[in-house]
């Protein structure tokens, strides 16, 4: 079968990084992600089957892979040669199109006992990513025994797969996985009757808009984006202020009545920030723009970043990171009722795609032979007036 492949050589990686200084997603042309003929991957045991994906996204972790720019942390919950893709619809071989909820837990894994993360259906918070019957790896996409979405044929445990409802197209359903990621990061810290801003206005930034506007009940919801496409979808999904991303500091002052110091740091500020960048300059903003005793919620993922902490010290503000999804307390909608109890959050995730029809983000899809074409694509998404890029595994390149 066919499939994108990234192998451990050290020299591919320090080439990635120099490309991408570049530009972004040059990483792809002289990086270690190759297009290979490689054989399918066993199917583990009982309760595994095999996922033929119709669509992959590709995700701001997949474009730091392939440029060489992911934190060394994740060296000992990663498998080589991997194949990325984490953002998943696909065809089982017993009929069912289904997504993948990627996070490889101790129920995937087969270990017993189960850790306190998963015991309490928290599977984000495993402790076990290294052991069991799979080699390492924290998802789908990063772990060589089960493959990935960038290829023909992948493999999935019977529990992180969700049946899609027949009205969802694939281009809904591969929106599942990073809706639920945004999902989670907007459900973990109260927003009802809060000023909420979000920095960013890529695929999880729009989605973070959509979460908080539906469940979150906030006063004022500010978005900062970049780009004219990004901020006409924030207002479309929800956002009650919507500016430039430089400008956002400023909004947010206005909004709060809060007052600047000399350095930039505002006296008061949002109640919650959802940092859905993770570079330093955005950590450093968004701490800046968060009023003392405030939170500041890292949903994009960060790797080595430089930020000054002690307006972080002195303000007592929360940083607080949001990684994947497992099971949500409560779920409300924007008037604030309707509580659901605990829910999976795969499942609040396909019930927010289909109600703002989120499939819309989707803006290209591009086979396995032209994903030089498509790393390009997605890592000047927003400039070129784009959302979500993903692969169509299953199509010829013409």
């Amino acid at each position: 079968m066919r499939a994108l492949v990234v192998e451990r050589k050290p020299l591919r990686f320090a080439a990635a990084r120099l490309a991408s200084e570049v530009a972004p997603g040059r990483g792809a042309r002289v990086g270690p992600l190759k297009l290979s003929e490689v054989d399918e991957p066993r199917v583990p045991g009982p309760g595994w089957l095999r996922v033929r994906p119709r669509l992959a996204g590709i995700c701001g972790s997949d474009l730091a892979t392939v440029d060489g720019r992911s934190s060394r942390w994740f060296e000992s919950v990663v498998s080589f040669p991997f194949t990325p893709g984490h953002e998943i619809v696909g065809d089982t071989d017993d009929g069912r199109r289904v997504v993948v909820e990627a996070v490889l837990g101790c129920e995937a894994r087969g270990v017993e006992p189960r850790c306190r993360g998963c015991a309490g259906g928290a599977s984000d918070r495993c402790e076990r990513l290294h052991v069991g019957g799979l080699e390492p790896g924290l998802q789908t996409g990063f772990c060589c025994s089960t493959g990935g979405g960038w290829s023909q044929v992948m493999v999935a445990s019977e529990d992180q797969l969700h049946e899609v409802p027949a009205e969802l197209s694939d281009e809904a359903a591969v929106m599942v996985e990073p809706t639920a990621c945004a999902l989670h990061a907007a459900l973990s810290t109260p927003t009802a009757g809060a000023v909420v801003a979000v920095l960013g206005a890529g695929t999880l930034g729009l989605c973070t808009i959509a979460a908080v506007a539906t469940h979150g009940a906030p006063s004022r919801l500010l978005a900062g984006a970049k780009h004219p496409e990004q901020r006409r979808l924030a207002r479309a999904l929800g956002a009650t202020d919507v500016v430039t991303g430089g400008a956002l500091k400023r909004a947010v002052r206005r909004a709060t009545g809060s007052f600047d110091y000399d350095d930039g740091t505002l006296t008061g500020g949002a109640d919650v920030t959802y940092d859905c960048v993770g570079s330093s300059d955005s950590i450093a903003t968004s701490i800046a723009m968060t009023r003392p005793g405030g939170t500041v919620v890292l949903v994009g993922m960060p790797a080595t970043v430089t930020v000054d902490l002690t307006p972080l010290w002195q303000q007592q503000v929360r940083l607080q990171g949001a990684y994947a999804y497992g099971v949500e307390p409560a779920l409300s909608d924007a008037s604030g009722a309707g509580g659901l109890g605990h829910v999976r959050t795969f499942a609040a995730a396909i019930d927010l795609v289909a109600r703002l029809d989120l499939g819309r983000l989707v803006s290209a899809r591009y086979p396995l032979g032209r994903f030089t074409e498509a790393i390009d694509h997605a890592a000047h998404a927003g400039a070129r007036g784009a959302v979500k890029i993903a692969f169509s595994p299953q199509e010829k390149t013409r």
